[in-house]
């Protein structure tokens, strides 16, 4: 599997044979540039130019904008609502579980609290986080951190935080890496995982955004 990073909250995640999935493409409305992406199925966590300018990916793919489960040419998709619901006024979210033959990436959308232990439970393995650290309308670093020690998974990558030229406030990514307490980061143009090599410890990958 290779998992590519396009910035703000949008993933490429494909595996030989299988379909690909788009996570979250952005308008340039946001201050970086789109993405120019292919896939066959595109994932919006909710409706906003941040997240779901569909316009970005090429082809003709399937889109998924609610809670449910999915089977697409072999891939397994479960949308998860993961609202706070002990807000005054809850914000939509889907978070989105893929799972290619085993192999489980959850790409957590604009996640803005840290989920009852009962839902991470139903939800099962993750081999893969694609984790909001930047704060604004979703995780905080210490949140973010948080939702990682629940979760459990073999590989973080980080996503929604400060960039250059983005429109609006977030927070950098050192924060999360300070709470995490890592002091080593591992820096990749791509992730590349497989099934039968996961690390023994969780590993935060840090991702270039490709443009």
């Amino acid at each position: 599997m290779e998992i590519t990073w396009y910035g703000h909250s949008c993933f490429r995640i494909a595996e030989r044979g299988k379909p690909a999935v788009i996570t979250d493409p952005f308008s340039d409305e946001i201050g970086i540039p789109s993405p120019k992406v292919k896939g066959e199925v595109v994932t919006i966590s909710h409706d906003v130019p941040g997240h779901n300018f569909v316009e970005a990916v090429k082809g003709a793919p399937m889109i998924l904008r609610g809670s449910g489960e999915y089977e697409i040419g072999g891939v397994f998709i479960m949308g998860i609502a993961m609202h706070n619901a002990n807000s005054p006024d809850p914000r939509p979210n889907i978070s989105y579980l893929f799972d290619y033959d085993g192999l489980t990436v959850l790409h957590l959308g604009d996640l803005d609290h840290v989920p009852a232990q009962s839902l991470i439970e139903e939800i099962g393995e993750v081999n893969v986080l694609l984790l909001p650290v930047g704060g604004g309308m979703s995780l905080k670093a210490a949140q973010a951190a948080e939702v990682v020690s629940l979760i459990e998974p073999f590989y973080v990558v980080p996503m929604h935080y400060e960039l250059p030229g983005l429109a609006f406030e977030l927070e950098p990514l050192d924060k999360f890496l300070k709470a995490m307490g890592v002091s080593k980061v591992q820096e990749s143009d791509m992730l590349k995982v497989s099934a039968s090599d996961m690390p023994d410890q969780p590993q935060v990958v840090v991702l270039s955004a490709q443009v």
